[in-house]
């Protein structure tokens, strides 16, 4: 087993470009409206518009839609095929949103190149969202794509190394189903886990109960309206379904978790590779200064280091190196 809490080499220049990124992302969001005085709908409309704080999302021709039928019907999966396969492996990734928001083909330029760089097949899960489809639908839909790609898509497509990421709520739906699959089907198959800013206390930690109305996304008002969205008041938010953080993590397979700063689910990524390292998985841990939420979704120097030690542990990971 091994750890590496070690700090990270990130140039002041680096450093400087993300605060001012933050700055300018702060005052963005000062001038939208609340995005809670629409019904969520209305605000997935606005998003693919470009109306919000983020583009109009580009898809990609690369892209192959799956259609797979789980336990609440049909879940699309979006495939990205790598020019190159050679190890036969497959990285599952899973959208950021809050559970009420996002969706498998925002992510396009991303994963494409993702697949590209690493030689790895890639596949985007389209989870149903709350508060239409509360919990469990959206964990189970995310379990039930696993079992398929484990499955009928390993004999299909000639899979036979597995990992796991997300980024935000996606990292809290990457966790829980390695955990859903250990717990409920016997099944540790994957060789990664890496877990982008996730939110593993749907209870919130400190870092999330304190952030307030600062606007930089998301506020402590943000995830307590995704929670309710989410759980619509009928479970336990210490429940470790919901909150993988008071699971047993022992089997997990090696993690690499990654947050910014100025992220109000900074605790949880702390306190999440704390519960790791005491469960003797193999976990590092990497904490980027003045990094926003999910700061890998931007044009920044910071996002472009991370990314880079993402592939090269997905590389590692799969014997690619």
């Amino acid at each position: 087993m091994s750890e590496n809490f070690a700090p990270l080499s990130i140039s002041q220049e680096a450093v400087a470009e993300a605060k001012a990124f933050n700055k300018e992302m702060t005052e963005q969001l000062r001038a939208l409206p609340d995005p809670w005085s629409f019904p969520p709908t209305v605000t997935r409309e606005r998003r693919l518009q470009g109306l919000g704080a983020f583009p109009i999302p580009t898809y990609s021709e690369q892209a192959e839609d799956l259609e797979i039928e789980g336990q609440h019907g049909s879940i699309t999966l979006r495939f990205f095929k790598a020019d190159n396969n050679s190890s036969k492996g497959v990285i599952i990734h899973f959208h950021g949103g809050g559970f009420v928001f996002g969706s498998a083909s925002f992510q396009d330029p991303y994963l494409e190149s993702m697949a590209k760089t690493i030689g790895l097949d890639v596949i985007s899960v389209e989870y149903r969202l709350a508060p239409e489809h509360p919990f469990p639908q959206g964990p189970d839909d995310c379990e039930a794509a696993c079992h398929w790609i484990l499955n009928e898509g390993a004999s299909k497509y000639g899979w036979n190394s597995f990992a796991l990421t997300g980024e935000s709520a996606g990292a809290t739906l990457a966790l829980t189903t390695a955990l859903r699959l250990r717990d409920k089907h016997g099944m540790i198959p994957f060789k990664a886990l890496v877990l982008l800013s996730g939110w593993y206390d749907i209870g919130l930690t400190p870092s999330a109960r304190l952030w307030g109305e600062e606007v930089l996304f998301p506020t402590t008002r943000d995830l307590q309206m995704f929670s309710r969205h989410f759980l619509l008041g009928e479970e336990n938010t210490d429940n470790p379904a919901v909150s993988p953080l008071y699971a047993r993590l022992e089997g997990l397979p090696p993690t690499l978790l990654s947050v910014g700063t100025e992220d109000p689910l900074l605790d949880d990524t702390c306190f999440l590779a704390s519960r790791l390292k005491s469960a003797r998985v193999e976990t590092s841990l990497e904490v980027y200064p003045h990094g926003c939420h999910v700061f890998q979704s931007f044009d920044l120097a910071l996002a472009k280091l991370s990314t880079q030690r993402i592939d090269s542990f997905f590389r590692t990971k799969f014997g690619s190196t």
